[in-house]
């Protein structure tokens, strides 16, 4: 799998406006924290503003690392088995 676009989160920050805008046009959102995996399906369900600030963003206010797309799902942080569904 090659990447579109890489942004190294270290020197380009997306705070939450920029974090929003990302979702804008996704359709799956997967957020993972430890072991704990949650999948939205932003077509179905439409949690309100801050539910999905907790999810996406981190304790200083930007978008959390790792964050991929894929087509027009949403990969939040980082977890063997919720990449191993979505990538599989």
């Amino acid at each position: 799998m090659e990447a579109k676009e890489e942004v190294n989160a270290k020197k380009e920050k997306y705070g939450e406006q920029k974090a929003l805008e990302l979702m804008a046009d996704a359709n799956h959102l997967y957020a993972a924290k430890g072991k704990k995996v949650v999948h939205i399906d932003l077509r179905k369900e439409k949690p309100d503003m801050e539910t999905l600030k907790k999810i996406i963003l981190g304790p200083t206010g930007n978008l959390r690392a790792p964050t991929l797309r894929k087509g027009k799902t949403l990969i939040i942080g980082f977890n063997q088995e919720m990449y191993e569904s979505v990538f599989g």
